[in-house]
Formats: structure tokens, sequence, C-alpha cells
């Protein structure tokens, strides 16, 4: 692997093509669609982590199309379920920092529970925007751990972006306040990431916590947060999708970003998440590195996910 090359989308689906979805594959051989095959497609796809209801929804469409076209061979269907796949995804996407300026300030704001790869995350993202010549400052806003502190720190020295950090339990406001008027003044920095904790001692508690993080961003700079992230654990799947609901409900957020992909052996997750909560993916976690971190392609995920394991990637 050539050092520094982000790893491709279709590199980090190797584990889901050589697990559920490489079966899924295996059923369009060119043989008779029967019931056995709706049913052994329906339980693949859910096994996969496509979830309940968007396989369902998929399989009713393809029950559909086939009853229309007068198809009756399995390898007809491969090309339509790729293609809903497609339609599925492109019809939510949305671009990252639509309106972005780099002669602005733009806020972006990182949510998400410990453990879902939210700090690494945040340290992916900081190394993308200085790839492309932004000024990076990163607030600790996680206060209610310090190792969550800690960590940003390392991170931060490690892709050469400013943290603003305070003591550990200070308010995470008050670190929001400072990392904006850093990048206002002798930073000059054009994009504040903040990392939010993960847990508080209930949900309403970190539901009020996010919503003064917000509060001050909005204070501070217009319309801030331009961007508000929920970072999920792709090998979590189903749990995943239910961390999602909660925080869709109330953290305003306003795209995903799938942590962890090359890890699990069920990628289908993506396509529940924009069947089911209709939240855009805007990037992928391929893999452990800084540079690990892909801008979302509903094409190139579907083409991965179907892709032939004996190619070259």
């Amino acid at each position: 692997m050539i050092l520094g090359r982000t790893k491709s989308i279709r590199e980090s689906l190797r584990k889901t093509r050589q697990s559920i979805f490489g079966q899924v594959v295996s059923l369009f051989g060119g043989g008779d669609i029967d019931d056995l095959f709706w049913e052994d497609l329906e339980a693949l796809l859910i096994q996969g982590d496509v979830g309940v209801k968007t396989t369902l929804a998929l399989v009713e469409w393809l029950q559909q199309q086939v009853a229309e076209q007068h198809l009756w061979r399995t390898d007809q269907v491969r090309d339509l379920l790729k293609q809903r796949m497609i339609e599925i995804l492109a019809s939510v996407q949305a671009p990252y920092l639509p309106d972005a300026d780099k002669r602005q300030l733009n806020v972006v704001l990182v949510v998400g529970v410990n453990g879902s790869g939210k700090t690494t995350t945040i340290a992916k993202l900081a190394r993308w925007h200085k790839e492309r010549g932004d000024r990076v400052v990163l607030a600790a806003a996680d206060t209610f751990r310090a190792a969550a502190i800690d960590q940003l720190k390392v991170w931060g020295e490690r892709v050469g972006a400013d943290v603003i950090a305070h003591q550990p339990g200070s308010d995470p406001g008050a670190v929001v306040f400072d990392a904006i008027r850093t990048a206002y003044g002798r930073r000059q920095a054009n994009v504040v990431i903040i990392d939010t904790a993960g847990r508080l001692q209930t949900q309403y508690n970190l539901m009020q916590e996010l919503a003064k993080i917000r509060s001050v961003a909005a204070k501070q700079v217009h319309q801030a947060p331009h961007e508000t992230l929920l970072v999920l654990d792709a090998t979590t799947g189903q749990n995943a999708l239910s961390q999602a609901y909660k925080f869709s409900e109330t953290a305003g957020v306003t795209g995903v970003v799938l942590a962890k992909l090359d890890s699990t052996a069920k990628g289908g997750m993506a396509l529940a998440i924009a069947h089911e909560l209709k939240l855009p993916i805007k990037f992928v976690g391929t893999g452990e590195r800084p540079e690990d971190l892909a801008p979302f392609d509903p094409r190139e995920f579907v083409e991965g996910l179907f892709a032939e394991e004996s190619a070259t990637i």
C-alpha cells in the first residue's frame, strides 16, 4: 500500500464482501426466481445489517420489478438490486459544508457515543481539511473525561491542528467559546471542529449539554454550527441505528460519519441509515490511519459491496 494514500471505500468493504454480501452475490447465479430465492435474499440482507424495514422495502420493490418486466432468472435481479440501493443512498445525499468559505469561519460539531470512534474521526477530519489548505482548531469540549481531552491533544499534534482545552470537569461551552475566539484571533483559522461528550448521567443531560454548545457557537458565528456530524460505529450494526434515532431527534444532525467500516462484515447498515433515518452519510472511516477517511459516494459504496473479490484493488 502506498504510504499516505487514503484507503478506498471499496477496500474497506472487503470483510463485508467476504461474508454476507459474498453470499448475496452467490444468489444471482442464474437459476430460476422462486420463493426460496426471495427468502434467502431477505435473510441475508437482514444479516448484513441492511435492517428489517429497508430489506422488506427492497425485496418488495424487486418483486414488483420482476413482475412488471417479466423476469425469471436470478441473474436479472442483481443489477436491479444495485440500482435500487444506489437510488436509496443518493436520494438523501448532501454535500459536506456546502456553503463553506475559506474567508469565513466554519464550525463543525461532532457527536456520538463514547467508543464510536468519535475522537479519532475528528482527527481524520482535521487532516482532511488541512490537506485542502484549511487552518483548523479543535475544541476539546468533552470535558467529562480527562482521557478524551488527552486523546484529542495527542491527535492534534499528530495531524498538526491546534487544540483548545480546559481542565477536566470545566464548562464545555467555555471551551467552545475560547476555541472560536482563538480561531478568529491569533490562529486565523477557518475551521473549528468541536468534540463533545458521548455520555452523561442521563440522555437528557447529554442533549441539554449539546444544546448549550450549539447556542454558544451560534452566538459567536453566523448560522453555526454549519455541520453536525454523528459518528456511528459500523461494527455495532443495529445498535448504532438506535443511537442515530436518538441523536437525530434532538441534536440537529446534518450527516453521518460511518466509522470502522473496514472492521465489520456487515456494512449494509449504510442503507438503513439512508432509508430509515433519511440522513446522508458524508464520510466513512476506511482504516486506522489518519488519512483513512473517504467522502461517501453511493455508487462506489454499492459497487464495493458487489465487487468480485478476485479483482485488483
